[in-house]
């Protein structure tokens, strides 16, 4: 799906963007090429924790292109992948050795999740992280 970004920059500042779609959903870089690399990032990133139903529809290109907000910025329409929001469970088979196994089990069991969740929050917990620290 094509989303509008609008992108703003100025002789002492970074390429600065926003998504009028996502409220809130900014993202800066040091160059164009950056700035819309990062773009997938900052959607998948404004719906952490969101339920899939919240992720909006693209607005109409002539009412962005039209708005006071794009005036004097460029506008680029960015292809966001939403295959992030299908959570839907499938079944996996899995080998790990069994002191991982012992130690997952152990964690899950502390924090009162299944082996299956606590494999999930840790793995979006990661992410995230992982997301952070690369910017």
């Amino acid at each position: 799906m094509y989303f509008p970004l609008i992108v703003y920059k100025d002789n002492t500042s970074d390429y600065g963007a926003f998504f009028p779609d996502f409220p809130g959903c900014y993202s800066m870089a040091a160059t164009l090429d950056e700035l819309l690399s990062n773009a997938q990032d900052a959607v998948e990133t404004w719906m952490l924790g969101e339920p899939a139903k919240k992720f909006p529809s693209p607005s109409a290109p002539e009412l962005v292109l039209a708005s006071p907000d794009a005036k004097g910025r460029a506008v680029f329409f960015v292809d966001i992948d939403t295959s992030f929001l299908d959570a839907e469970a499938e079944l996996v088979n899995i080998s790990l050795p069994r002191n991982t196994l012992n130690r997952i089990d152990e964690e899950a069991n502390a924090l009162g999740l299944s082996r299956s969740a606590f494999l999930d929050k840790a793995v979006q917990s990661l992410t995230f992280w992982v997301r952070i620290s690369a910017h």
